[in-house]
């Protein structure tokens, strides 16, 4: 009976971790370009993300920089042996540095390559940015990154 239960125990962890890894729910990396640091996604579903960075932007003399995006992705568009993925996205950035902080939204929108039998995603993104604090202004981010998901 006991060696029942750790068996079942067993296969439900094991199944859990499993079917979790298939899903590629949460994923985490780095963005190189404007800013550079860590990202992260998390998929709500195969058509909606939220993705997040925490980065340093080389502009006006460095400053920290975080932004967080929901996402529309469009899987399936391009017609490819591998899985590209289209997005795009709103979400907002606020970046830190000598003594003023800048708050703005950023439109985003890319491309990923999710690579067959594999945990990573590959991307390609571009955002244009309305600074809003302290003042008015246009800006961009973009960057090429990769993501491991768990």
């Amino acid at each position: 009976m006991k060696r029942r239960i750790v068996l079942t125990i067993v296969l439900w962890v094991f199944g859990t971790f499993v079917s979790h890894a298939q899903e590629k729910r949460f994923g985490l990396g780095i963005i190189f370009g404007e800013p550079t640091g860590f990202s992260g996604k998390a998929m709500l579903s195969e058509r909606n993300a939220i993705d997040a960075g925490v980065a340093w932007s080389f502009r006006s003399n460095g400053r920290f920089h975080l932004h967080a995006d929901y996402l529309w992705q469009f899987p399936h568009t391009i017609k490819a042996p591998e899985q590209f993925t289209l997005f795009a996205g709103i979400g907002g950035r606020l970046a830190a540095g000598k003594g003023d902080g800048i708050f703005g939204i950023r439109i985003v929108g890319g491309v990923a390559w999710l690579p067959r039998n594999s945990p990573l995603e590959i991307f390609l993104e571009v955002a244009p940015i309305l600074d809003m604090i302290p003042a008015t202004e246009l800006s961009a981010n973009g960057g090429v990154g990769v993501r491991f998901f768990f």
